[in-house]
């Protein structure tokens, strides 16, 4: 960690050190100087660590990491340069939603068959800033033991900043705590889709056939890879604004109804987005919610969410499935999570956390409805939970039974 001074000094024998063009300011005052990429200027956010070794693409497009700055602990961050296919956002007004990057070494140039731009010119024409060039481990370290802090960071390639400003700036920033940053990514009107996953050799598949089920997903900020995935399984999947009202989702006649992942905290997004799902459970649809959905589906039926120390940002987080008692590898993105002691009697804890043991999804004994904390559709990430859009599948299958009975 490097202290606020003049980085222009000489050095004996000639060598001059290189003129930081980039700074990380924490809301404690810490100062960690770089180089910078991407854009220039400077942004605000909440700075946490992803532990990913892949997927740096879809990470920084995901809409739930809106607000916050993304420190990469693997430090060969772009070396597979970008594409136009990794795009996780759908609502292409919002950018992504990052704030900024950190990263321990420099973009090199990329190497990879599928690469259409360097990340640098990426994240300049996505307007993000990047500080490369600092220990991420040592910054990742004061994370686990400080929480995550707020912070400034600032991109000048002429190496002129206003320290004392940019401390005075981050120690001013809010928390996280009673943000509702949904109205961030969330998109702006009702659409469809049809796109289904990836292959080798053939890209982007579309639906044959007429689809099974009709899907009304409640877009928090949802990920494309989600909406493939339900398109694979079957659904016609009719995207909606978090703003949606109740008798709006309910003319639609879903199937199922889906609520998406999603940035900020949950209980500022529940103020709209609960009596929504509270009335869609009176009709008893099969429901299944990730990630931010999951924390709607519980604030939904009385349980409460709470702020944790360093949030879980990762592709190789360890969850027990109790329905089935396998253990399955996540990617999970998320800073707050559901208090399991505050679930009513009708919710029941189904997945847990085999790092911390914080709750990672339930199931109501009394209506068909389901969620998890992390994120199934492994964009980026393992695909051990994909069974999931299987169940959701299932559900909707019981409940057409029980119609027709």
């Amino acid at each position: 960690m490097l202290q606020d001074k003049d980085t222009t000094g000489s050095h004996s024998g000639g060598w001059e050190e290189p003129r930081a063009t980039a700074v990380l300011v924490l809301q404690d005052g810490t100062l960690l100087e770089g180089f910078g990429v991407g854009a220039e200027g400077e942004a605000t956010g909440e700075v946490c660590f992803n532990t990913a070794m892949t997927g740096y693409e879809e990470i920084l497009t995901d809409p739930s990491y809106a607000g916050q700055i993304i420190t990469f602990t693997f430090p060969h961050i772009g070396n597979v340069g970008t594409n136009e296919e990794d795009i996780e956002s759908v609502n292409a007004a919002s950018s992504s939603g990052v704030r900024g990057v950190v990263l321990a070494a420099s973009i090199t140039e990329p190497s990879n068959w599928r690469a259409s731009r360097d990340l640098d010119a990426w994240l300049k024409a996505r307007q993000i800033i990047g500080l490369s060039g600092i220990d991420t481990r040592a910054l990742t370290a004061l994370i686990r033991d400080k929480g995550m802090p707020n912070a400034v960071i600032a991109h000048n390639p002429g190496g002129e900043f206003d320290i004392p400003a940019l401390k005075a700036k981050a120690a001013a920033l809010p928390s996280m705590d009673g943000q509702d940053l949904v109205p961030l990514v969330t998109s702006t009107q009702r659409f469809d889709w049809d796109e289904t996953t990836w292959t080798k050799g053939e890209g982007y598949g579309h639906q044959d056939g007429e689809p099974k089920h009709h899907v009304v997903a409640i877009d928090y900020g949802v990920k494309r890879n989600i909406l493939r995935l339900l398109a694979r399984a079957g659904c016609k999947v009719t995207v909606v604004p978090a703003t949606a009202t109740a008798d709006e989702v309910l003319a639609l006649k879903p199937d199922g109804v889906f609520l998406s992942n999603g940035p900020g905290d949950p209980a500022a997004t529940g103020e709209y987005a609960v009596p929504v799902i509270r009335k869609v459970l009176e009709r008893k649809i099969p429901t299944f919610g990730i990630c931010l959905g999951h924390q709607m589906l519980s604030l939904a039926v009385g349980a409460k969410t709470q702020k944790m120390h360093q949030g879980h940002h990762g592709a190789n987080h360890p969850v027990k499935d109790k329905t089935t008692g396998k253990v399955e590898i996540t990617s999970m993105n998320h800073g707050f999570a559901v208090d399991p002691a505050t679930l009513p009697k009708n919710a029941v804890e189904t997945h847990v956390s085999l790092f911390d043991g914080s709750n990672c999804g339930i199931a109501l004994t009394d209506r068909p409805a389901f969620s998890v904390q992390y994120h199934p559709e492994a964009s980026p990430g393992p695909q051990d939970s994909h069974y999931l859009f299987d169940r959701f599948v299932k559900l909707m299958d019981e409940g057409k039974t029980k119609q027709s009975a």
